[in-house]
C-alpha cells in the first residue's frame, strides 16, 4: 500500500486557492464530455493548479505580462528545461481560457518555436563501409535501395 506523504499540486491548488475546486469540476466536466483522455485532465489542471499555485490566484485573475513572464521563466527555467513542461503550460491555460469564455487570451499565448535540425548525411567514405558491413546480397540490396530510395523505416516494412 502506497503512503502518501505531500499532497499533489491539484489538491494544494484546491485547498488553497478559492475557487479552484469549481475550476477542476468545470475542466474534469468538459474533458469528460468531448471523450478526451484522462492524461489529457491530469495534464491540463496541473499546469492550471501550478500557475494558480505561483500567483495565489485563478489563472483569469492574474495579468498577461505576469502570465508571459511565468512562461518565460519556465522556457528558460534550468529545473525543468523540457519542452513538454512549457507546451503543457500553454495548452493548459489555452484550453482553461476558452473554457471560462476568454478566447482572446488563449489565442494570445506564445509558443515555442521548434528547433530546426538537419539530417545526418553520410559521406562516401563511410556509405561503402556501411554498404560492405552486410554479408548477404539481400541485405546489400534493401540497404542501396533505402538509401537511394530515401526510404523511411515503415515504407521498407511495407514493401514486398
Amino acid at each position: 500500500m502506497k503512503i502518501k506523504t505531500e499532497p499533489t499540486l491539484v489538491e494544494r491548488a484546491i485547498a488553497e486557492i478559492p475557487g479552484f475546486a469549481e475550476v477542476f469540476n468545470k475542466l474534469k466536466l468538459q474533458v469528460t464530455m468531448r471523450g478526451q483522455s484522462k492524461s489529457t485532465l491530469d495534464n491540463y489542471i496541473r499546469r492550471v493548479a501550478s500557475v494558480s499555485l505561483h500567483f495565489s490566484a485563478l489563472p483569469e485573475q492574474v495579468s498577461d505580462d505576469d502570465i508571459n513572464l511565468y512562461l518565460a521563466s519556465l522556457a528558460s527555467s534550468a529545473k525543468f528545461p523540457s519542452r513538454s513542461n512549457f507546451k503543457h503550460a500553454v495548452y493548459g491555460l489555452r484550453y482553461y481560457f476558452r473554457l471560462i469564455g476568454q478566447n482572446k487570451r488563449a489565442i494570445e499565448l506564445t509558443s515555442l518555436k521548434k528547433k530546426a535540425t538537419l539530417p545526418v548525411i553520410l559521406n562516401k567514405g563511410e556509405l561503402r563501409e556501411l554498404f560492405k558491413a552486410s554479408r548477404l546480397l539481400k541485405h546489400k540490396i534493401v540497404l542501396s535501395l533505402i538509401y537511394s530510395a530515401g526510404l523511411r523505416g515503415q515504407e521498407l516494412i511495407n514493401l514486398n
